[in-house]
């Protein structure tokens, strides 16, 4: 058994907004070296617990705890181990990249030689050297979230937190931003815990806990999630829903299930059963899918509703100006 504690210890964690439960009993470890996701819709807490890890929210007593050591009596400790990466923008538009990551170095303690050695490193690495000294503002939003990230980087993380950090990103720059995370796991195991309500970034990562809700509905491998799914996943768009479904039930002895007015039958070699589902609903299919199983089609065997990502605003969960 490892004597090496984990990287992130979450026990029995709830956090209220008054009488609103925002997270309710959420329980997680990641290990280190870790690529790690909270992957839920908006509502579901993911924000919400980023804030409680990155210490911007308090954290109760033994509810968590970072490399062995408990966040409410060690917070500003902590705070050296970590690197943050907020979905919202906290850059100074104005400033260049240097003068960012400079001043951002000085809330570290960091000065002279070893913080411009340590921001050469950081700006070589995200291939940012050459445009150094040009004013933020003038930034792609790729260019942007590089930055973004050499600051979390700055005091060599032990843990890289990132809230959304895909968020306003074009694909090529998600690409970009995907090797970058990548190499900074592999090259100085770092321990990187995302969140996300994008399927393939959480399904990129080692492990994974879905959050609905507030609380924890599964926490496993990419791989085994999806393995819950039975099979291949055949969708049919049909006329009349339910009564397909009672046909097919009555007809095949085939279970289906109703989901955004389509018909869903989860299946070993899907395709297969495709002839037998048209031929017994004549005249009512209009398009048939099958495809193996995704994040998605396990978040929905788990809670029997569609993987909502409906505006952030409307999370019941947190106060205006935060999404959950």
């Amino acid at each position: 058994m490892s004597l090496t504690p984990p990287a992130l210890d979450v026990t029995h964690l709830s956090h209220f907004y008054g009488p609103r439960s925002a997270l309710d009993d959420v329980s997680l470890r990641v290990e280190p070296g870790q690529m790690f996701a909270l992957l839920g819709p908006n509502g579901s807490g993911k924000t919400t617990l980023f804030r409680i890890l990155s210490t911007l929210l308090p954290s109760p007593a033994d509810s968590v705890r970072v490399f062995g050591k408990d966040l409410a009596s060690n917070r500003d400790d902590i705070r050296g181990q970590i690197g943050v990466v907020f979905q919202s923008p906290s850059l100074d538009k104005q400033l260049t990249a240097d003068e960012n990551l400079r001043h951002h170095g000085h809330l570290y303690g960091l000065r002279g030689r070893e913080l411009s050695a340590r921001i050469d490193e950081a700006l070589d690495r995200l291939n940012l050297t050459d445009r150094r000294h040009e004013r933020v503002d003038g930034f792609s939003g790729g260019m942007r979230r590089r930055v973004e990230l050499a600051k979390g980087l700055l005091n060599r993380p032990r843990l890289l937190i990132l809230d959304e950090p895909s968020t306003g990103l074009d694909p090529v720059a998600r690409i970009d931003l995907w090797r970058y995370l990548t190499d900074v796991r592999g090259r100085d195991r770092v321990t990187v815990l995302l969140t996300t309500h994008l399927m393939d970034e959480a399904d990129r990562c080692d492990r994974l806990v879905i959050l609905d809700r507030g609380r924890v509905i599964a926490d496993d491998t990419p791989a085994a999630l999806k393995s819950r799914v039975g099979g291949d996943v055949v969708t049919l768009s049909v006329t009349d829903p339910k009564l397909a479904q009672s046909m097919v039930k009555e007809k095949l002895d085939v279970e289906a299930t109703i989901f955004n007015g389509t018909l869903r039958v989860e299946r070993e070699k899907g395709h297969d059963l495709v002839p037998s589902l048209v031929e017994a609903l004549p005249g009512m299919v209009t398009s048939v899918t099958v495809g193996r199983p995704t994040l998605e089609d396990a978040f929905v065997t788990l809670t029997g509703r569609k993987f909502d990502v409906d505006d952030a605003r409307s999370d019941p969960h947190v106060p205006a100006g935060r999404a959950g």
